[in-house]
């Protein structure tokens, strides 16, 4: 059976891992997001959605009665307390769905990597799970910038999305492999074209 590699890619926020994993996936790598999981265990009509309404209520719901992330997220980020709620009915259920898909991975002969992009990896001890960790490293003046573009923050809701996850400094302590991004993309698909070729090598052993 060929030797099989699973990757968590983690990094802060706006740092640019969607970038990264979509750069892996042309290379072939089975991907998982698990912001994407996230968002389908809070689906209207999932239980997880009931049971954030019954924890923050009803102003998190979209008229349709869809999740509201906006209204959620400003919730969330101003109150580590609320934060841990809402971590505490997700996380769960996002964990159950994607050890599945890490199952599937297992057992697809086909398939030699997985990236799964978790950005709470650390904190949610999915490192535990993988063969290695790539991190998507960022200086902290460029991620604000970044993050205010993105998301239409002001500094200081960007300031305090960044601060509400473990410093860069640790995250780089448990990395096996850094992604830089603090250039532009071409130098960024640079460094994932090196560490690809590292990894091939690695499989090939």
């Amino acid at each position: 059976m060929k030797m099989k590699i699973i990757i968590g890619l983690t990094g802060g926020i706006a740092s640019g891992k969607s970038t990264v994993t979509a750069m892996l996936k042309e290379k072939g790598a089975w991907v998982v997001d698990a912001d994407q999981v996230a968002r389908q265990v809070v689906d209207k009509g999932e239980p997880a959605l009931e049971e954030i309404v019954n924890v923050f209520g009803s102003d998190v719901l979209q008229a349709d009665g869809q999740l509201n992330r906006a209204a959620l997220g400003t919730l969330v980020f101003s109150s580590e307390e609320k934060r841990h709620h809402l971590n505490q009915i997700t996380h769960p259920k996002i964990r159950q769905k994607m050890l599945r898909m890490v199952e599937e991975f297992r057992n697809d002969a086909s398939q030699q990597v997985l990236v799964l992009e978790v950005p709470l990896l650390f904190e949610t001890g999915w490192d535990k799970l993988v063969d290695q960790v790539w991190l998507v490293e960022v200086d902290e003046e460029i991620q604000l910038k970044r993050l205010m573009e993105r998301s239409k923050l002001s500094e200081e809701e960007a300031v305090m999305r960044i601060r509400s996850q473990m410093s860069l400094t640790e995250k780089k302590r448990r990395a096996h492999v850094l992604i830089n991004n603090n250039g532009d993309r071409s130098m960024l698909k640079a460094c994932v074209d090196r560490q690809w070729t590292l990894l091939e090598t690695q499989l090939q052993a």
